[in-house]
């Protein structure tokens, strides 16, 4: 997958340098304000291409063609992608761009991924590109990100987003592969950095700490930065677990930064586009560091736990329904007591969320015509910072669950394969992820 970026060039605004298409056709390349000196900025770069124009539009599917008919990429993310579906001055899902992109023969069959978002007016588009495209979730990356500082009123949200975000997406005729589900990107804090620092820590970049968002959504554990407190250091490991299981559970598809799962750090910046030294390079001696090695191996596990079990990367959305005989639904929710979510428990405070996932009902054929048939698991989330009880629900969901993975220490309290008998409480503990396949 290729990062590509068509909505601006490195001309700037009108104080920037006239380096080539300025120079050429300044009127039709870029869009410019009614006063046409001024230029439209709907990037923050200064400047913003005019993708209506049929030049604009020939000189980027020509690149995009290049790019996968020459060098064999499989698909792009694009940039800023509301920007390039402007029509005048609206974001239009019917734009020239956009309409270019689902005729051209070449380009709609490579996988296509929208930043859905730009810098101006009604720039917000999480939801709403056509079927051919997959979107950036941010609404999944800010509800991970407060359920695990507890931050969430209640825990609808967290629903929504753990399978598959079906609210922003179903409406349109779109599959759960449609949300790129992510926690931390390029831009932004490191999943490391996310656990350990309150604020940002751009000074390196030069601009008195004044670039780089204030809205993280991060939370340092009890000190910011570095610390020599190991309390403090294997908590912050414990969310990094949480997270990034969170992340590879979740219906969608998961976005990880290279580096997360070694527990890099960029020292607190969330900016460093303009850093190319030892902030921003992966540090490979990491692999090799006792307290960061078994992040690594959790998260290879959790890629391998994806690939084996088709019910953790459905391609439709959860019914709800019953559609087997022993009237088992595809999805169910649990309270901590046990007891399947009400309407009132969905809107009641809470740290902790039981998501049953079965097997039994996944839609589509195997290679060979067969129907789809796979273990079931539950799932649960315990955001507090207290153990809290739990009571593993009994028939006709279960009568036991195996361990599969339990983010409570680097070395598991519950080793995997340990077998739970169902209709028992058992004590998770703060900041916690069990899960559990129904055995």
């Amino acid at each position: 997958i290729l990062d590509v970026v068509y909505n601006h060039t490195a001309e700037a605004g009108e104080l920037g340098p006239t380096l080539s298409l300025k120079g050429i056709d300044n009127r039709g390349y870029y869009r410019l304000q009614p006063d046409a000196r001024r230029y439209a900025d709907y990037t923050g770069c200064g400047n913003t291409l005019h993708v209506v124009q049929p030049q604009v539009l020939r000189l980027i599917t020509d690149s995009l063609r290049y790019w996968v008919t020459e060098m064999g990429v499989d698909g792009f993310r694009f940039d800023l992608a509301a920007a390039l579906a402007r029509s005048m001055h609206d974001v239009d899902m019917l734009s020239p761009f956009l309409a270019v992109i689902a005729q051209d023969p070449v380009l709609r069959r490579v996988k296509l991924i929208a930043e859905p978002w730009d810098i101006g007016s009604g720039g917000y588009q999480v939801g709403a590109f056509p079927p051919l495209w997959t979107e950036w979730n941010d609404r999944y990356r800010d509800t991970v990100r407060d359920f695990w500082r507890h931050a969430l009123p209640d825990v609808r949200e967290m629903g929504y987003r753990l399978s598959g975000s079906s609210d922003l997406y179903a409406w349109g005729g779109r599959r759960p592969y449609a949300s790129v589900n992510f926690v931390t990107a390029h831009d932004g804090f490191t999943l490391r950095d996310l656990v350990s620092y309150h604020g940002k820590h751009n000074e390196a970049n030069g601009e008195d700490n004044r670039d780089g968002t204030d809205d993280n959504r991060s939370w340092n554990c009890g000190a910011e930065g570095e610390t020599d407190d190991e309390g403090i250091r294997a908590l912050r490991r414990r969310q990094l677990r949480n997270l990034l299981t969170t992340l590879l559970l979740s219906t969608g598809v998961p976005m990880l930064v290279a580096g997360d799962e070694l527990g890099r750090t960029q020292r607190g910046n969330n900016n460093a586009y303009c850093q190319d030294g030892e902030l921003s390079w992966l540090d490979w001696s990491l692999l090799d560091d006792p307290d960061w090695r078994p992040l690594f191996d959790l998260t290879c596990r959790l890629i391998a736990l994806r690939h084996e079990h088709p019910v953790l990367r459905r391609r439709a959305f959860f019914s709800g329904r019953a559609h087997s005989a022993d009237g088992l639904r595809d999805l169910a929710w649990f309270t901590a007591r046990g007891t399947e979510m009400t309407e009132r428990d969905w809107y009641a405070p809470a740290a902790t969320l039981g998501m049953y996932l079965s097997g039994r009902d996944i839609p589509g054929r195997d290679e060979r015509g067969a129907a789809v048939v796979d273990d079931s698991f539950l799932a649960v989330l315990h955001a507090g910072h207290e153990p809290t009880g739990f009571t593993l629900p009994g028939a006709p969901w279960a009568t036991g669950y195996e361990v599969v993975v339990d983010t409570s220490g680097e070395e598991q309290l519950r080793a995997p394969g340990t077998v739970l008998d169902a209709d028992t409480d058992i004590t998770v503990p703060a900041r916690t992820v069990l899960l559990l396949r129904v055995v």
